[in-house]
């Protein structure tokens, strides 16, 4: 029996989905590790008409991770070009304020099911949750929404990989880059099941107004196209700071989404900078004619105070 495609994937893709579905279940099995698998991973793949892109751009993507201290985890997909890239993307990790992007998603899932829109106290908690990251705005949604919402929004995108933290300690859910991925390309499709068009506008719409200090990460590189991100950030006494960056972009014949999650980096600048040195190969390689090695000022070590995620004590 022939599998079915994957259902995060558009149909005139779909052929690659289920290409891509097995080289990412694959991928599960793998940990990135400094001179471990590294040189064995990413796997890059596309249809025979980009093939030697992607193998460029594995090739450049495997001397990105290599020797840094720590786990890093990429997911890839160019909706364009056919193109993944799974890099340990089955490694799980605290999701810091990557959440957040799935919490205002069940909150959009849940009003469509109630036939309504959102609230102006909805509307005002969504946004500071994904332009800023507010910490409070989150606690409130996630406990607005309570467990059996927020795990529908999962079971209905497919990640079946993500658990929810306990309690509130929405910080400390646990996902993997693949899981992130699927949720952004539910966002970016022309048409889903899951958000409606509207819901997705405005979701995409918040985090394509991320604030200055957090638009670092995936964008890292990437100039002349829309860009939507939220990243997390979290340091803990074990495995030291998680880092991670969730970023699509889209424009002048562009459609790619990028997730990169970390752990065990000694500082945040040093999970930034590694993100960052994975976002800058990925646009060089898929959006060459607008490149750029600028990106915004981030925030420091001494600024987590300002927008620390949820941790039990």
């Amino acid at each position: 029996m022939q599998p079915s495609p994957t259902p995060n994937l558009p149909p005139r893709v779909a052929a690659f989905g289920r290409a891509a579905l097995t080289l990412a279940l694959v991928a599960t099995a793998l940990a990135v590790t400094p001179g471990h698998s590294a040189a064995a991973d990413p796997v890059c793949e596309s249809d025979r008409e980009h093939r030697k892109l992607a193998t460029r751009l594995g090739t450049d993507l495997r001397a990105a991770v290599q020797g840094r201290a720590g786990s890093i985890s990429v997911a890839l997909f160019d909706r364009e070009r056919g193109i993944g890239c799974y890099l340990g993307s089955g490694r799980k990790y605290d999701t810091a304020s990557t959440i957040k992007v799935a919490v205002v998603a069940a909150l959009l899932q849940t009003a469509q099911k109630q036939k309504r829109s959102l609230t102006t106290r909805e509307r005002s908690l969504a946004k500071a949750a994904i332009t800023r990251s507010d910490n409070n705005a989150t606690s409130t949604l996630w406990s607005q929404l309570g467990r059996a919402r927020l795990q529908r929004l999962l079971d209905d995108v497919g990640m079946r990989a993500t658990t929810l933290g306990p309690t509130r300690y929405w910080g400390i859910s646990r996902s993997t880059a693949l899981d992130q991925l699927r949720l952004l390309i539910r966002l970016t499709r022309v048409e889903d099941e899951v958000l409606t068009a509207t819901s997705r506008r405005y979701l995409l719409g918040l985090m394509n107004q991320t604030v200055s200090g957090q638009r670092w990460g995936t964008p890292a590189g990437a100039t002349g196209v829309n860009v939507h991100v939220k990243n997390g950030w979290l340091p803990r006494s074990t495995l030291g700071w998680r880092v991670h960056s969730l970023g699509t972009f889209d424009g002048s014949r562009r459609d790619y989404m990028i997730v990169v999650m970390t752990h065990g980096n000694p500082s945040m600048t040093y999970g930034i900078t590694s993100v960052e040195r994975v976002a800058k190969v990925i646009h060089r390689h898929l959006n060459p004619a607008k490149s750029s090695a600028s990106h915004a000022a981030y925030l420091t070590d001494a600024d987590v105070k300002l927008d620390g995620d949820t941790l039990p004590p």
